[in-house]
């Protein structure tokens, strides 16, 4: 698929058969286009990335180098599903490079959002050429570009493109799934043998924790919004929520207010529960948790989150709140 335009003839991909014929297509394609040579794919474990490197896999093998940059700012037991799945069950060649002490030491003391967004994001693409750099034979680049990205941004999608990379350093493209919404791509993750924790992935902003770390961003706070995140998401799979809630996660701002725990003050930081549902994201609705649910998820993270002495549930809706805090 050489254009960017969607054919108006072109079916949706709803079902295992019309993604097994996508698929088979697809490997066509892409074993035409490169070849004996090598592709380089940026590996977030997003849905997006996640199709694009199963797609390669099955067309290339190994001749498919993904990485995956652990910036330190994921969602508890992302990297490892990464490795899990990738290296371990689809046999990958996959580099792994944690940086997380690089990414949070630049981020130190910075508490604007767009200046933090832009650390982050350059940060990734200078980690991204060290990598791509100690590679030989490289003569592609794999991008998670899906049609809105195409629709939305001039075919540009900012979260996987790595646009900033030297001039020495342009590889040819290659999306397979360019052409593809959201639910389609889902659909082709599925067939492809990809776990549910990826095909059904929530949407995750591309510099992670980092804008719901609110602030300059601290390794106590971001613990507590990591392991508070895993908690709503494993309370909200157990009660049914995790499929029918479009979007949920915590923040942790930086404040503090008094409390008392086995008969001791403290002064500790709150967490602030998120949950929404929406369309188009231009507008969203709260979800209306049951409040017995949100008890027992406030009696959870206050005795297993270090540093935290108090619940919050946010109920604004958007406009006039966002999604997202930062």
């Amino acid at each position: 698929m050489e254009n960017n335009k969607r054919p108006e003839n072109m079916a949706r991909i709803t079902t295992k058969a019309l993604a097994d014929a996508f698929i088979d297509e697809q490997v066509r394609e892409l074993r035409e286009q490169i070849g004996d040579k090598k592709v380089l794919l940026a590996l977030s474990g997003g849905v997006d990335s996640s199709v694009v490197a199963a797609l390669l896999i099955k067309a290339v093998g190994k001749r498919l180098v993904c990485v995956h940059v652990n910036h330190g700012l994921l969602r508890k037991g992302e990297p490892e599903q990464v490795i899990e799945v990738f290296r371990n069950q689809m046999d990958a060649n996959l580099v792994y490079v944690d940086a997380a002490d690089r990414f949070l030491d630049k981020l130190a003391g910075v508490s604007d959002p767009e200046t933090k967004r832009k650390i982050i994001g350059a940060e990734f693409i200078r980690v991204f050429e060290e990598e791509a750099r100690k590679l030989s034979g490289i003569e592609f680049l794999a991008q998670g570009t899906i049609y809105p990205d195409i629709l939305e941004s001039d075919g540009v999608k900012a979260h996987h493109n790595v646009g900033g990379l030297p001039e020495d350093l342009q590889f040819a493209l290659v999306e397979p799934v360019k052409l593809l919404f959201k639910d389609e791509v889902r659909v082709v993750g599925k067939a492809l043998g990809l776990p549910d924790g990826m095909v059904y992935r929530q949407p995750f902003p591309g510099p992670g924790l980092g804008v719901r770390c609110l602030g300059a961003i601290t390794r106590d706070r971001l613990e507590a919004v990591r392991e508070s995140d895993a908690i709503l998401r494993e309370e909200f799979a157990k009660n049914g929520l995790a499929g029918k809630v479009w979007q949920y996660f915590t923040v942790v701002p930086d404040l503090r207010s008094v409390g008392v725990k086995d008969g001791v003050r403290t002064y500790a930081y709150p967490v602030i529960l998120r949950a929404v549902n929406t369309t188009d994201a231009m507008t969203a609705t709260v979800e209306d948790v049951p409040f017995a649910l949100l008890q027992h998820i406030t009696a959870r993270i206050t005795a297993e989150v270090p540093g935290v002495n108090r619940v919050l549930y946010d109920l604004t809706p958007k406009p006039c709140a966002t999604i997202e805090w930062e």
